[in-house]
């Protein structure tokens, strides 16, 4: 299944997400998943970003098909260097069972991501939904995502304000 699976994410360019939904809607069971999951240990920048875009898709719903990758998700989130990647782990992150220590590693790598003005608008909007997403576990969080995101509106970046409203409708 994993050569399919390869198949299936490669080719064309970053700019389309080819037959990651399609993927996304085969995958029915946890060996299906790892199966995708490991395509995220790829040398090609493709077929890493559609599989994490399969998963971040899939976990929607089941959330529970990242239990056994919680380790390497963590790893991965201090080590990715491709934005594609980092769009989709500052999704997935929020999404899993974190210690006490573990959510504040992740917190500070979020943070860190929204508030570098050199990384992509995507990575910040997400790292945005994400930090908001971590805060409605903690809510000692909450004072501190207000503080960051007070800081991010002095920027007046027309997208990253955008996701900032939608969080305090919320």
């Amino acid at each position: 299944m994993r050569d399919e699976l390869l198949q299936k994410l490669s080719g064309g360019d970053l700019r389309s997400i080819e037959k990651a939904d399609l993927i996304a809607d085969e995958i029915k069971n946890q060996t299906d998943f790892d199966n995708l999951f490991n395509c995220l240990y790829s040398d090609d920048r493709l077929i890493v970003m559609r599989a994490a875009d399969a998963i971040e898709k899939i976990t929607v719903k089941r959330v529970d098909f990242l239990c056994g990758h919680k380790q390497e998700i963590l790893a991965f989130s201090k080590h990715a260097d491709n934005i594609e990647f980092k769009w989709h782990l500052a999704l997935l992150l929020p999404r899993l069972s974190l210690s006490g220590n573990e959510y504040s590693n992740i917190w500070e790598l979020l943070s860190s991501w929204l508030l570098d003005p050199t990384e992509s608008k995507i990575v910040r909007a997400n790292s945005i939904q994400a930090l908001f997403e971590l805060s409605e576990q903690n809510t000692t969080a909450k004072e501190k995502l207000n503080s960051i995101l007070i800081e991010v509106e002095k920027e007046n970046i027309p997208s990253l304000l955008a996701r900032i409203r939608k969080i305090r409708r919320k």
